[in-house]
């Protein structure tokens, strides 16, 4: 593990460092932000409240055949999602190869026939792939926010044309209004208005789901019954988030 943050040439290039703090292991670009968490007594648990938020992708896919994520991060959701769903294929798509560098100290998941990390720019890929998912996990973060790239008309719409039929992308975001309105403006138009967003308690996020809007409006109605259906690990996961949890706001009209 690094001891000290490093200079660096790029945003896609910053040396982030993984350092330890009571029974939790932190990857962090400075001092002031945590981007990932990691419980060394239970690594696949969730420990941020926004990853648990981003699994409500269950209730529109409970057993998604392939998932793409833009970001790795730490690798909390894809410890999570290797360890639970496995049945489920999983690209991870990250641009930093420091962050790839740190994938041994989190303990994510080796490079096998359902899991695979990819050192890539994630707005490039989607528009490349000829892949299809039912899940796009986009949580794709520099030292200073969410990268211009992953905030686009241009990608959103690339990440409808990626989805198959039924499936959903959701977009982790800033909480501050003026960083997140316009992103949501554009998935909505990019999803014709198929979109909805929670605000997780305990942090500065915002978590988009987007999806043809009759899918959309079928999980909103649905979602209580849709939770007590799936596997018991996903439903603890998901009732450790704080409040009603699944009181999301209405899905404005397309």
């Amino acid at each position: 593990m690094d001891n000290d943050f490093l200079p660096f040439v790029d945003r896609a290039n910053v040396r982030p460092v993984a350092r330890q703090e009571g029974r939790s292991l932190l990857l962090r670009f400075d001092m002031d932000t945590v981007q990932s968490s990691m419980n060394l007594d239970d690594p696949c648990v969730l420990e941020l409240e926004y990853t648990r938020a981003m699994m409500l992708f269950l209730l529109f896919r409970p057993a998604p055949r392939h998932i793409l994520m833009v970001g790795l991060g730490g690798g909390s959701l894809a410890r999570y999602c290797h360890r639970h769903l496995p049945e489920t294929e999983m690209t991870v798509v990250e641009i930093n190869p420091h962050v790839i560098g740190l994938r041994d100290d989190f303990l994510v998941p080796p490079d096998g026939p359902r899991f695979r990390v990819v050192q890539a720019d994630g707005a490039a890929f989607v528009r490349v792939t000829p892949l299809q998912f039912d899940v796009i996990l986009v949580d794709g973060f520099h030292f200073d926010g969410q990268p211009d790239a992953l905030g686009t008309l241009d990608f959103y719409s690339a990440c409808r044309t990626r989805l198959a039929q039924c499936g959903v992308a959701v977009v982790n975001m800033d909480s501050d209004a003026e960083i997140c309105e316009p992103l949501l403006g554009r998935l909505k138009l990019a999803f014709d208005g198929g979109v909805t967003s929670i605000l997780p308690e305990g942090g500065s996020n915002r978590v988009a789901f987007a999806a043809l809007a009759p899918v959309l409006r079928s999980v909103l109605r649905t979602c209580h019954d849709r939770l007590q259906t799936l596997d018991a690990v996903h439903r603890q996961t998901l009732g450790r988030r704080s409040g009603e949890g699944l009181a999301w706001p209405p899905l404005d009209p397309p």
